[in-house]
């Protein structure tokens, strides 16, 4: 049997179902070229967002704090008494009683001791009977003048004794008036055998007892007998920042506390300056008297002297923390809208331990960088990690003490 050959149509013209995958494979090809172009442009960029992310500092940043309108000063101060005064002999000798000892009340002129001095007896008796002999040869000189100058109106006498007998009377009474002086001069000296207070106040110290040998004069070794301290009115000295001076004038209030008293305060003036600022402390030394009648303060202690300020203006306030010392200033580091660190340059006014005042510089609307690492420089890229409010950082700050950046 013979085979039909196809026909010349069924061998040239294709069917659709072999067609169809002639569009497909392309259009696949290109759908996974494109999804795996795309994938890896977003790995791209992620990587590149991470690796900037990295690269930039995590930050806590807050806002300024406002002042109080009235600020509170607590300067350590030094409790002395009004009037203090070491008592020495003026007089040698040998102690013969005490009448004071220490923590004794005594007033003006009271007696504190008895000295005995012979030597200084000796010399006054001496010097008494140098002043008699002086007196008898002045009153024989006075005697022969005058008998002189009778004869020389009857020619008796010559001109040349009578002004001999005259200069001889003068020379007389001159030394007469020497050992008058002499006499008081050890007459006051004894008077010194008798030790008496210079005024009202209390014996802080005795250093003398009976029997002592007292020296005076400058060529011998003096032993101090009693130390005195009038302790009804203390002067607390309290050396002044610079920066406070204007702020605290002659005639300012404040109170005084003494760490064995706590809870209790004194109240005292502001009364002198010493109208100078000391230039190796930058401080001005001022005085506070604190009225101490009822004995409750002892000269001598240590204490702490509060001044209450009043601002003219507030200022802003910011913890140590956020401070930066730099070689070209004192710096502090705010966030721009851009996420970029700026260093601004600052000016500080007072400084309360943990926060300080900023007087130039800063905006109350800046976000500064508390507690910036020392290697951020300006311009450099930071993302915030968390924003504080003022009273969160400020109380952080307060509860880490003298931690101040350097």
């Amino acid at each position: 049997m013979t085979e039909l050959a196809p026909s010349p149509t069924q061998q040239t013209t294709p069917t659709r179902r072999t067609r169809w995958p002639l569009y497909v494979a392309p259009l696949v090809v290109l759908l996974l070229a494109a999804w795996g172009i795309s994938t890896r442009v977003q790995a791209r960029r992620e990587l590149r967002q991470d690796t900037q992310r990295r690269e930039s500092i995590a930050v806590v940043t807050a806002v300024p704090m406002q002042s109080a309108a009235s600020q509170e000063i607590v300067l350590p101060g030094n409790i002395r008494a009004f009037m203090d005064a070491p008592i020495y002999a003026r007089t040698n000798g040998y102690l013969r009683r005490w009448y004071a000892d220490i923590g004794t009340h005594v007033r003006k002129g009271q007696l504190l001791a008895d000295i005995e001095t012979p030597e200084a007896d000796q010399q006054l008796a001496q010097a008494r009977a140098d002043l008699a002999s002086s007196q008898a040869n002045a009153n024989l000189a006075k005697t022969t003048a005058a008998r002189y100058q009778g004869l020389l109106q009857s020619d008796s006498v010559s001109k040349q004794d009578t002004d001999n007998a005259v200069a001889a009377e003068r020379a007389q009474s001159a030394t007469v008036a020497s050992a008058q002086a002499n006499v008081a001069r050890l007459a006051e000296l004894q008077g010194f055998q008798k030790i008496t207070a210079p005024f009202d106040g209390v014996i802080t110290a005795r250093n003398t007892d009976v029997g002592q040998l007292i020296n005076s004069g400058a060529g011998s070794p003096q032993t101090e007998l009693f130390h005195m301290a009038d302790v009804k009115t203390l002067r607390v000295f309290v050396n002044l920042p610079q920066t406070d001076c204007a702020d605290i004038k002659v005639g300012t209030t404040a109170s005084v506390t003494v760490p064995e008293q706590p809870g209790r305060s004194f109240s005292g003036t502001l009364v002198r300056t010493a109208d100078s600022i000391d230039p190796a402390t930058r401080t001005l030394l001022v005085e506070v008297d604190v009225d101490n009648r009822d004995g409750q303060l002892l000269a001598g202690a240590y204490a702490e002297v509060h001044f209450k300020v009043r601002s003219p203006a507030p200022t802003l306030m910011v913890p140590v923390t956020a401070l930066l010392y730099r070689s070209e200033g004192l710096r502090i580091a705010v966030v721009d809208p851009q996420n970029k660190a700026k260093l601004l340059p600052i000016t500080l006014g007072r400084d309360y331990g943990t926060r300080v005042e900023v007087l130039t510089g800063l905006s109350a609307g800046d976000h500064f960088i508390d507690n910036p690492p020392d290697s951020l420089v300006d311009g450099q890229e930071v993302h915030v990690v968390r924003q504080e409010t003022p009273g969160t950082v400020n109380k952080a700050a307060n509860n880490k003490p003298g931690e101040n950046k350097k």
